[in-house]
């Protein structure tokens, strides 16, 4: 449960430590029309091209395009690429970059040619050392890296196997953070996560998953198994697999696995979207958020990257909409006129595997202490349905005079907040036919309830659902605004 505004405030105060391989990602779009006359392979013509900061450095633009500072260390060679990397990261006003100069190897740099007809990649060339770094230079890395872990909120290490992260580096970063209490995310390329021994989070993707642990990692189940066992032998608190247009698993080392489903997007270029799953788990979790919240925000996250072409950083704004996609429906739209209407948006809803919220109410004046319930509610789920109690309902409930606004009214207000999915108002006293027919996966409440309290709780819990309940604003009711505005004495 989350409230976006107040997590993207949040993420604003977090400094996150960045350790990992830099690389300079060049993009080469045209036109293939033809195959060369010397030899059979395609002749692109360019029409424009694209340089990025990549690899750990893509980890770091999406740290500050998310709002959060960045202090980021990795390593360059002496040459243009290198200078090329230095100088636009100085552009960069919320990253600190501390670069450490190998002058025996190449900054790594990837070329991309890619039809731009076609949005396909028909080469990539590479310039790289993928070697450990030498002893000095990791002795240089260490020395650069230690005293700027007092300054983070948390550590993520981000391994392209390129040299920067060696075993000596990850371990003294790992023990050095676990002393001063930071939690340590590793994005991991080795296929043995003891090296990574310690960390708070591992964030393999399926097939780096399925390599380490030697499993086929096809369901949540067999991906659960597998990752308790690779957790003892990395001795960390959690494990998640990026499963691409299958979403995402978490398995804690305590506690029930968390699945997040992808969202639907047409996929334009999945380069770096590791990248940006990587620095939203970071800024979320620095914010002080839990795992699933940060699930959520990661999965919208990386479907706003694959929809970018290139090397893409993701802003807040952007994971907004992705995360509210009904919030620019107009509010008819979201009204539901009908049983049936009701039950198709379930089904769809669904079949691409969402959870499903519920909260009810009067809702004849709404105030700020609606907005901080519905905005909390939604952030428990992937689509929230409101239960509105019609005119007559609200006139038995708050008695004569009541409500001030008709149902319609009520219901459009409601429907134009970018927290609320669906609009049903229902007659009865309480909403618990309507909960019944939902079966909701989390039924949320203000806080001046109890679970006991809450209507349709036992209905909710028996199918595996769960009651949240929101504290309420202190200041705010229906009832004491209208009558302050009636002239009550209060």
């Amino acid at each position: 449960m989350f409230d976006f505004e107040g997590l993207t405030d949040a993420i604003a105060r977090q400094t996150v430590l960045c350790v990992g391989d830099l690389m300079l990602d060049e993009f080469v779009y045209g036109e293939v029309s033809r195959i060369s006359p010397e030899a059979p392979a395609p002749v692109i013509a360019v029409q424009r091209t694209e340089t990025n900061i990549g690899g750990a450095g893509n980890v770091a633009r999406n740290i500050a395009s998310l709002g959060a500072r960045c202090i980021f260390v990795a390593l360059i060679g002496e040459d243009e690429a290198g200078a090329k990397l230095k100088a636009r990261l100085s552009q960069e006003v919320l990253i600190e970059s501390v670069l450490v100069c190998d002058s025996t190897r190449p900054t790594t740099r990837k070329v991309r040619f890619v039809s731009e007809h076609f949005s396909t990649h028909m080469l990539r060339a590479d310039w790289e050392l993928a070697q450990p770094a030498a002893a000095d230079i990791e002795q240089k890395l260490i020395d650069a890296i230690l005293p700027l872990l007092p300054r983070a909120d948390i550590v993520l290490l981000s391994d392209y196997a390129k040299g920067v992260l060696t075993a000596r580096v990850i371990r003294n970063v790992i023990d050095a953070a676990r002393k001063l209490g930071k939690a340590v995310i590793v994005d991991p390329k080795s296929a043995n996560f003891a090296i990574y021994r310690g960390a708070t989070l591992l964030t393999p993707n399926r097939k780096e998953f399925a390599e380490a642990t030697r499993s086929r990692a096809d369901t949540e189940s067999s991906i659960a198994e597998a990752a308790q066992d690779a957790m003892q032998l990395a001795d960390c608190e959690a494990m998640l697999v990026t499963q691409s247009e299958h979403g995402m698993t978490l398995v804690p080392r305590s506690g029930d696995v968390i699945h997040v489903p992808a969202h639907p997007v047409k996929v334009r270029d999945v380069s770096g979207a590791g990248d940006t799953v990587a620095a939203m788990l970071a800024v979320v979790l620095a914010a002080g958020a839990g795992w699933e919240p940060a699930l959520r925000m990661a999965t919208a996250a990386a479907a706003v990257a694959v929809s970018k072409k290139g090397t893409a950083s993701v802003t807040a704004a952007e994971v907004r909409r992705n995360i509210l996609p009904h919030a620019f429906l107009a509010a008819e739209e979201k009204i539901v006129a009908t049983s049936a209407d009701l039950e198709a948006r379930l089904l769809d809803w669904r079949r691409q595997g969402l959870r499903v919220g519920f909260t009810n109410g009067c809702f004849d004046i709404l105030h700020p202490g609606h907005v901080k319930v519905l905005t909390a509610a939604r952030g428990a789920c992937d689509r929230l349905v409101v239960g509105l109690n019609s005119d007559a309902s609200v006139q038995r409930l708050k008695g004569v005079g009541r409500p001030l606004q008709d149902e319609r009214a009520r219901a459009e207000v409601l429907a134009a907040l970018e927290a609320v999915d669906l609009v049903v108002v229902f007659a009865e006293d309480t909403p618990i036919e309507l909960i019944t027919r939902i079966k909701p996966s989390v039924l949320v409440k203000g806080g001046d309830y109890t679970r006991e309290k809450v209507v349709g709780h036992d209905v909710v819990e028996a199918h595996g659902g769960e009651v949240l309940l929101v504290d309420v604003l202190p200041g705010f009711s229906t009832t004491s605004l209208v009558g302050r505005a009636r002239g009550d004495k209060v």
